[in-house]
């Protein structure tokens, strides 16, 4: 009965607050395990919207799509956030229970991978069974642009229909009709306003990278990372990655 439902028993408290296994009996360890479980919730949640606005724009629904895609972009402010609280462990703080995680790593998160593969950033990483089967199909990137040919722009053949688990390859041609929509936004409001959503995401995901790489380099520095992964380097690495590159680079031509 829905009379009683109890706060603890509808968000499942008991099972999520028991989720939490320290290794070492270092007090930091608690805090390092609840900002990466509390992240992939968040990344969860992204997910779901980011598949919702495929969807939608599949149905040349764009409007319906501005809101889950607006949520997706506050998701990634929140979880940048989450490294300010993590910035607050010093390296020795650290230090003292690193060895516990082995050979564990962010660097194998199935969903953080997902995110990026949905967005329609493929290739390299851990491979994983989400991540696997979204890269067999369309990206948000791919379905933004099949709405754009849809609605009579000249996008090349070779974006439309290709390989969707290989990385995406930017087209001048892709460029040159997102700027159509840019030059002439009070007649393409709706394509207009799908592409600033997803700037908005590319944004966010640009400054959570960012983030990443000062919270990692002031916790341990250049050292190599857990898993054997090369740490800073490879964090400064996926900086310039972009899901929507041609509607960064349009704005050169405007």
């Amino acid at each position: 009965m829905a009379s009683d439902m109890t706060y603890g028993r509808y968000l499942a408290l008991d099972e999520l607050l028991a989720a939490q296994h320290p290794i070492s009996d270092r007090h930091d360890e608690l805090l390092f395990i609840i900002i990466h479980q509390t992240k992939e919730l968040w990344l969860k949640q992204a997910i779901a919207e980011i598949r919702l606005a495929i969807d939608l724009i599949r149905a040349d629904k764009p409007v319906e799509a501005y809101k889950g895609l607006a949520r997706v972009s506050r998701i990634q402010a929140v979880m940048t956030l989450s490294w300010d609280i993590l910035a607050t462990m010093t390296p020795s703080d650290y230090s003292r229970f690193r060895e516990v995680l082995g050979s564990s790593s962010g660097f194998q998160s199935d969903q953080f991978r997902a995110v990026e593969t949905l967005l329609g950033v493929r290739g390299g990483g851990v491979p994983g069974p989400l991540t696997d089967a979204l890269a067999q199909q369309p990206s948000l990137w791919d379905e933004a642009n099949a709405a754009l040919a849809r609605a009579g722009f000249d996008v090349p053949a070779e974006a439309l229909s290709r390989d969707w688990a290989q990385p995406y390859v930017p087209s001048k041609a892709v460029e040159d009709a997102w700027a159509h929509i840019y030059r002439d936004t009070g007649r393409h409001w709706e394509l207009y306003q799908l592409a600033e959503k997803l700037v908005d995401i590319d944004d966010a995901m640009a400054t959570w990278r960012h983030k990443h790489v000062l919270t990692v380099s002031r916790v341990i520095g250049m050292k190599t990372g857990t898993g054997g992964t090369a740490g800073v380097p490879y964090l400064e690495s996926t900086l310039t990655k972009r899901a929507f590159p041609e509607l960064w680079s349009l704005r050169t031509q405007l």
